[in-house]
């Protein structure tokens, strides 16, 4: 019974708990219970508040016994990326430059919107040293493994969000997505992740990596992403990109009709090398959408490579963020994360201005794109999930972990909505992404799209 507890959504634990069929007490613990029996071997939290969660569960029981829930996800069983501040639970990073004991007496915009609306904090979920590559490992806290397999990576570098996802501990998760971190892990576990226009979820502190970075949702359904998005998009006078607030909540205005809509379908974005077996599989996929009343067309080529013109931002970023620690703490670095910043500190000034002005031209031509389109589906990743514990495929020549994603990075150049869902399974048993990218500001149809995928194309959890 508990287990089958730890699955429901958080839309589904709403509605029990308004019926008084279900307490967040007896959510919270199916999901502490889900982490005590998961968590040792796939190492999705790094940190676990079990009394103050329990505590949050019984006050928000009392709410609901009033009938006097305090927001849309009262008494939801949350937990949060230790990328993010969060008051009161250590944040560090996954790294060893952080200094565990010092206070932690501030939230995040995205923090504190979960709990003003209720949300139960479980804890902090792994990720590589300040989420700098697409896998889940650091010298701090180990490695994280799959679900569907523990020999595999989760992928990153939101990784422990998506295994806490996949194996239910916890119904709602947020993550991090500087070039895929939230839809990396969420292709590779087979669940929903969602990175909105950049500036529709506010952060603090800002990132060092720009307004390639972005704080999203990560859930088992597109429907509970669209009601955590609804929580965490809402405006914070901290961050100085932050959107204006939309008039309805996103998940209101979620009704799964794409009828005659307009949607490209790019096998390889820009001559990425697609593995047959997920290139077929999403092929597949997108039938769906024209079975839904969608008119879809093959457009074959739509940006031009922007390896260099990511890794000039990327790089440039960790080299400023590293920079602020002394020298003596910087030898602590993960090794990966090290040759990077060397790699930054490298990059001129005259570099970083190019590559901004074709970060703008990227921009300009997806703008064209989605004037005759209302939608592009590509696969989210161009492989499965590969051997855990390594920053890169092995024997596949990549050299850094932006090699292998180069369907995810180029929409955090150009600030758009993206989300993977998750579509088929190898014949390995790995889960495969399918990824839908909209217009800039085109959330809700981004969503909406995706929800008529899901309710097309169900999707089940890995037998644990």
């Amino acid at each position: 019974m508990a287990n089958d507890i730890a699955f429901l959504g958080a839309t589904e634990l709403v509605a029990l708990y308004r019926a008084r069929k279900l307490s967040p007490v007896e959510a919270t613990m199916a999901a502490l219970d889900a982490i005590e029996r998961h968590n040792p071997h796939l190492n999705a939290y790094c940190f676990v508040d079990h009394e103050g969660a329990l505590a949050q569960a019984r006050l928000s029981e009392e709410r609901w016994h009033k009938n006097a829930p305090c927001g849309l996800i009262d008494g939801v069983p949350t937990s949060i990326k230790d990328l993010i501040l969060t008051k009161g639970l250590p944040t560090r990073r996954g790294s060893r430059l952080i200094d565990h004991h010092q206070a932690w007496d501030d939230d995040a915009p995205s923090a504190a919107r979960l709990k003003e609306h209720g949300a139960v904090i479980l804890g902090k979920t792994t990720t590589p040293e300040f989420g700098w590559k697409g896998v889940t490992d650091s010298p701090l806290t180990g490695i994280t493994r799959n679900p569907w397999n523990p020999e595999k990576t989760p992928g990153g570098s939101s990784g422990g969000a998506s295994v806490a996802a996949a194996t239910g501990m916890g119904a709602l998760h947020i993550g991090t997505d500087g070039g895929g971190s939230i839809r990396i892990p969420a292709s590779f576990t087979g669940i929903v992740g969602f990175k909105a226009t950049f500036g529709r979820v506010p952060a603090f502190p800002l990132s060092p990596f720009g307004s390639l970075a972005n704080v999203g949702p990560m859930t088992r359904s597109v429907v509970d992403a669209a009601l955590m998005f609804s929580v965490i998009s809402r405006p914070d006078p901290r961050d100085c990109y932050t959107l204006p607030i939309e008039p309805a909540d996103y998940h209101e205005t979620l009704n799964g009709n794409i009828v005659g809509w307009r949607i490209a379908y790019s096998p390889t974005l820009s001559g990425a090398k697609v593995d047959p077996e997920i290139a077929a599989a999403v092929a597949a996929a997108v039938k769906v959408f024209e079975n839904l009343g969608a008119k879809v067309e093959l457009v074959e080529h739509v940006l031009d490579p922007s390896l260099a013109t990511f890794q000039t931002h990327w790089f440039g970023g960790a080299a400023f963020l590293i920079n602020q620690f002394s020298t003596d703490k910087q030898k602590l670095l993960d090794p990966g994360l090290a040759k990077i910043v060397e790699m930054g500190r490298s990059i001129s000034l005259l570099d970083h201005l190019a590559a901004g002005k074709a970060r703008e031209a990227m921009g300009t031509t997806i703008n064209h794109l989605h004037q005759r389109f209302d939608l592009l589906l590509t696969p989210t990743m161009p492989i499965a999930a590969f051997a855990a514990g390594h920053d890169f495929p092995p024997n596949s020549g990549d050299k850094q972990w932006s090699d292998w994603t180069p369907l995810t990075y180029p929409f955090n150049l150009t600030r758009q909505p993206a989300i993977s869902v998750p579509c088929v399974l190898t014949s390995a048993g790995l889960p495969i992404g399918l990824q839908i990218v909209g217009p800039l500001y085109g959330d809700r149809a981004v969503l909406n799209a995706a929800r008529a995928f899901e309710q097309g194309r169900p999707f089940r959890r890995p037998t644990l």
